[in-house]
């Protein structure tokens, strides 16, 4: 396994909580951000771009993903040109399909044509990373999302699967494979091995970035001490 400083995946910060972004932008390991409006709800924030404006005020050199929420392609296509114009290094979150099911392909072919940044979110399957592929311009930069971690929910081996996705992905140099929806350390150097360009990571797992590499005898020490102190502060006795 690789120490933390020889990652070559790049870690972006995932929430919707301004003071943890903030903090979150001190740390050099943070090579950008994103979100979603699922999370920017769950954090109470009511004023999308209100949000996303102080937000772009306080982090202006790394890349920040941000979604559309519209369901119908060409409401899309709108909110995309005002969401790419707050900033410089803005990212446009387009989901891979809308909620009938149909593919976002007009949407990206239009939006990448232009120029625009894209995000491609929700991805979860191979042939929807070369669905996607195919309406990228190639000259353009784009970040493709597949959601290795709900993948690995339904009980697929999420490592040949992003393996497969990053091969199909060599017909576009400048798009770049995003491990999404990780759920443990680990996945942080799985995605690292298998040659993902991004992964997402929310703050608390982030932080345990800091156990990487622990001595493991010392860590089942420690893990003693906790239940022997837990029990002791309970009072607890066996009569």
């Amino acid at each position: 396994m690789s120490t933390v400083n020889e990652l070559k995946v790049k870690v972006f910060a995932d929430g919707a909580d301004l003071g943890g972004i903030i903090e979150m932008y001190k740390n050099p390991l943070i090579k950008g951000f994103t979100t979603n409006p699922t999370l920017m709800r769950k954090a109470g924030v009511t004023d999308y771009e209100g949000f996303a404006r102080k937000l772009l005020e306080k982090v202006t050199d790394r890349p920040v993903s941000f979604e559309v929420f519209a369901d119908d392609f060409p409401a899309m296509i709108s909110q995309a040109r005002k969401i790419a114009s707050w900033g410089d290094n803005v990212n446009v979150k387009i989901p891979v399909m809308n909620t009938k099911g149909e593919f976002a392909g007009p949407v990206l072919k239009a939006l990448s044509g232009e120029g625009v940044i894209l995000n491609v979110t929700a991805i979860m399957t191979v042939d929807q990373v070369r669905a996607v592929a195919a309406e990228l311009d190639a000259g353009v930069a784009a970040i493709v999302s597949v959601f290795a971690g709900r993948v690995a929910d339904t009980g697929i081996d999420p490592i040949p699967h992003m393996r497969a996705c990053k091969e199909v992905l060599q017909s576009r140099p400048k798009a770049e494979l995003l491990w999404a929806s990780p759920r443990e350390v680990l996945n942080i150097f799985q995605a690292d091995q298998v040659g993902c360009d991004i992964i997402t990571c929310t703050n608390d797992m982030i932080a345990k970035l800091a156990l990487a590499g622990k001595d493991l005898m010392e860590y089942s020490r420690e893990t003693v001490q906790m239940f022997y102190k837990d029990a002791t502060a309970a009072a607890y006795a066996i009569t």
